[in-house]
C-alpha cells in the first residue's frame, strides 16, 4: 500500500470518527476534532504498525470510546 493510500484510509476514518463523537457525544465538530486528534488512538491509527487503519470505523471508535471513558486505550 503506498502512502498516498495510507493517509486517504486515515483520513477517512477521522471523518467518520468525528461524526461518531458528534453524534453519539453531542460534541461539535471542533470539540471533536481535538478529542480525536489528542487521542492514544488517533495515534495508533497513525502507526503504520499497528495497521488500524484497516480495521472499520465502529471498532477503531470502541477504542476512542473506551479511551474516553477510561483515560486510556484499551
Amino acid at each position: 500500500m503506498s502512502e498516498k493510500e495510507k493517509d486517504y484510509m486515515i483520513e477517512a476514518m477521522t471523518k467518520d470518527l468525528v461524526l461518531l463523537l458528534m453524534q453519539r457525544h453531542g460534541m461539535d465538530e471542533d470539540t471533536a476534532l481535538r478529542t480525536l486528534y489528542n487521542s492514544d488512538t488517533f495515534a495508533k491509527l497513525e502507526d503504520p504498525k499497528t495497521h488500524l487503519y484497516y480495521q472499520s470505523s465502529l471498532y477503531v471508535y470502541d477504542f476512542l470510546k473506551n479511551e474516553l471513558l477510561t483515560g486510556k486505550m484499551q
